[in-house]
């Protein structure tokens, strides 16, 4: 690797040289030649392997629980949201049973690593929508959902886009199954079919940003249709604030502003 002097900056690929910054300055490599036969027979490139899989049952895993959520993700979730949830699966992966590149995406027994996660991470749920409740509750055979928010002042407690007059509160739920290596497959699968990958949403009705709301919300999601749930699959739950603009007695979702977070999981 060899610096970058000139006073042209190159970013990208090049005849086989690649350009890239770091820590503010320019830097040249050549690029890398070993080929896929090589990574994936050469004993030397085991551990590449390894990586390789674990980060396939990661973003398998990834993409179940965003159908999960899938409704209402287009509206609250950044071009990164893929990739940060993949990341955090990654994480999951070193407390799963099995050998390095086999390990279990264990769900279940580490739902924490996805509560508090945000959508969209320039728009924090919590910085826009904060006003004091006892949070969304999981039944105890977890297929029922429920938030009550207690009237509340939207001047004290929402935070909304300009242009904004109305907002709905939601309430998402989906299940995501833990996901194991079969060997057969060469690949990473859900140890349940079903339910896996499978949500719902409910909103509240548009509440005006003018002073108090005027009675108590509540909301739930009702998911008795997929019961019983599999012990090795995991629900997670989203709270979410969507914002409106009132046009000639119409109601409009806005392009931005929205937003949602992992309030809980069971």
């Amino acid at each position: 690797m060899a610096k970058n002097n000139s006073f042209i900056r190159l970013e990208g690929t090049l005849d086989g040289l690649t350009f890239f910054r770091k820590n503010g300055k320019s830097f040249v490599k050549t690029k890398s030649r070993v080929s896929r036969n090589r990574i994936l027979n050469d004993p030397a490139y085991r551990r590449t392997r390894e990586n390789m899989q674990e980060f396939g049952g990661a973003a398998r895993c990834s993409k179940a629980f965003r159908d999960s959520f899938a409704s209402i993700a287009r509206l609250v979730g950044d071009t990164y949201l893929s990739a940060r949830i993949t990341g955090k699966l990654r994480g999951v992966l070193p407390n799963g049973v099995g050998l390095r590149g086999e390990r279990t995406i264990d769900l279940v027994d580490n739902t924490e690593s996805l509560v508090g996660l945000n959508f969209n991470l320039s728009k924090p749920f919590d910085s826009h929508f904060n006003a004091p409740s006892a949070g969304a509750s999981i039944n105890a055979s977890r297929d029922t959902v429920t938030w009550s928010i207690p009237d509340f002042s939207t001047d004290t407690y929402v935070r909304g886009p300009e242009g904004a007059t109305h907002f709905k509160l939601a309430l998402a739920a989906g299940y995501t199954s833990n996901y194991e290596w079969v060997s057969a497959l060469k690949s990473y699968e859900p140890v349940e079919d079903t339910p896996n990958g499978i949500g719902s949403v409910t909103y509240s009705a548009a509440i005006p940003l003018t002073g108090m709301v005027g009675a108590a919300t509540d909301l739930t999601v009702d998911l008795t249709a997929y019961t019983p749930i599999p012990v090795t699959t995991a629900l997670f739950v989203g709270t979410a604030i969507v914002f409106y603009q009132e046009v000639n007695g119409e109601l409009y979702e806005l392009a931005q502003g929205h937003s949602m977070k992992i309030a809980a999981a069971g």
